[in-house]
């Protein structure tokens, strides 16, 4: 290293771009909660439960891809693997536009239509029920491909984090990125209900899915290796390599070694990572796809009406960029380990999405109460998340993190899809009875019984992710 060489800071353009990556893939996958209500529903006569079966699919389907994903990343590598996931859910997205043209095609043998014909045909076609069977089953063939290349996105991401982040930085480098999916979510209401508006549902996921084809443009030549990377020098590569000494693991060959996929299954710590995933992914997956509706339903606000209200409410989920900042100040200060650290952070965090029970309630005062709790309590969850992910890196070998990571994500999208299933039958059955639960009637009682699930799913998932890893126990072999 030359003499008070100073260090360059590329592992932050890395983070950029992972953030990017993260900001269009949660674009993606809001376009269909943001258009369903007031465009796609009513053209396709969707249902609560319809609507609720695509997303469950959607979980299940990203669910077992995740289970592969991670072994796809660790055999292709960061660059390669990051490529071809992204590429994937842009195709997928877009394939989500011709959803209408294919059903006019299956059923009434009008291929060679435009879009707004499309919708034409289908208002006369006089089966509604097969109308609603076979586009629910369309979209959730285009949600299948969307979902294939999205579980590709966070065990890249994190694996990236992992070798150009020393650990005590990851926390922090990860709720950057992450927070991609809070920019995304809030960006999401302005963009995809103003282009429905103008030029068709069908629009909005062809546009918001090119975005992912101009990111590969630059990451093919953004990224490299640390150590291969001309844009590193020497300094900040012994800043990225600072563990080694510390952990074995981490410099070296050891620092690829890699487990199999069934060998990762051995541990506690995969299964403390899987579990805490399992209770709390389906919480920000209900927020993200049931909002609109629940904004549409409870409040009567439809359409461009909503973009105000969603954006305030992602906009204080941004506080979860500070989420990163906790556990380092608990590494730095108090002294503690990384994953002790992190589960105390974790905890305190844990508490916050408790909120989420006076939701409904202070609804009847003011809608802007609801979307102000369910922002902190999204907040809590990205830095909750952001934390959860880290400690993947801190137990295990850089080439079995997107392994172990993809497990996880497994177990959050199978979470995801017994309360998005769920939601989609509750909401409907309130709906058509007008059960009454605590003083609510109809569909808003069926909100208020999955608030108070969302609201609980944190500290269940803490308490047994520490008693079954109660102290820091990195894995060696």
């Amino acid at each position: 290293m030359k003499r008070n060489e100073k260090m360059t800071n590329y592992r932050w353009m890395i983070c950029a771009m992972l953030f990017f990556a993260t900001t269009i893939n949660y674009l993606d996958r809001q376009v269909l909660s943001l258009t369903w209500p007031k465009f796609i529903g009513p053209e396709f006569g969707w249902t609560n439960e319809d609507y609720g079966n695509i997303t469950a699919w959607f979980s299940i389907l990203y669910a077992v891809s995740m289970l592969f994903a991670g072994k796809f990343i660790d055999w292709l590598d960061t660059k390669k693997g990051f490529l071809w996931a992204i590429g994937i859910w842009s195709v997928g997205a877009c394939l989500h536009a011709f959803c209408g043209i294919a059903t006019s095609g299956l059923l009434a043998g009008k291929w060679l239509v435009g879009f707004a014909e499309a919708g034409e045909v289908i208002s006369g076609i006089g089966d509604g029920a097969m109308v609603v069977g076979v586009s629910v089953m369309l979209f959730i063939f285009a949600r299948f491909v969307l979902a294939l290349g999205e579980a590709g996105n966070f065990p890249a991401a994190i694996k990236a984090t992992a070798e150009y982040f020393p650990k005590k930085d990851r926390a922090f480098s990860t709720s950057i990125f992450n927070s991609g999916a809070t920019i995304g979510a809030m960006v999401a209401p302005a963009c995809i209900l103003y282009i429905a508006e103008m030029w068709g549902w069908e629009a909005t996921f062809i546009i918001i899915g090119l975005l992912g084809f101009v990111w590969m443009g630059f990451w093919v030549f953004v990224y490299r290796k640390p150590e291969r990377n001309a844009k590193v020098n020497e300094a900040e590569l012994a800043y990225i390599r600072q563990d080694q000494q510390a952990d074995p693991r981490e410099g070296g060959g050891a620092a690829e070694k890699k487990l199999s996929f069934a060998g990762c299954f051995r541990f506690r710590q995969t299964w403390a990572f899987a579990f805490g995933k399992f209770m709390t992914d389906g919480v920000w997956w209900f927020y993200l796809f049931w909002m609109p509706k629940y904004l549409q339903t409870v409040f009567h606000i439809e359409g461009t009406a909503q973009v105000l209200p969603l954006t305030v409410l992602y906009t204080i989920v941004m506080i979860s960029i500070y989420g990163g900042w906790l556990p380092s100040y608990f590494i730095d200060r108090k002294g503690m380990n990384p994953y002790a650290g992190r589960m105390r952070a974790m905890l305190i965090f844990a508490f916050f999405p408790l909120l989420a029970l006076f939701a409904q309630p202070l609804g009847g005062y003011s809608y802007w109460l609801p979307v102000v709790i369910i922002g902190i309590a999204a907040a809590a969850h990205q830095a909750w998340s952001a934390n959860l992910f880290s400690t993947v890196g801190d137990m295990f070998p850089k080439g079995a993190i997107a392994t172990v990571t993809g497990i996880g994500g497994m177990a959050g999208g199978l979470g995801s899809f017994f309360i998005q299933k769920g939601a989609g039958m509750l909401f409907d059955y309130t709906g058509r009875t007008q059960m009454r639960f605590l003083g609510f009637e109809g569909e808003p009682s069926g909100y208020f019984m999955i608030f108070i699930i969302c609201a609980v799913a944190y500290l269940i998932g803490w308490v047994v992710m520490k008693s079954l890893v109660p102290k820091y126990k990195p894995i060696t072999a």
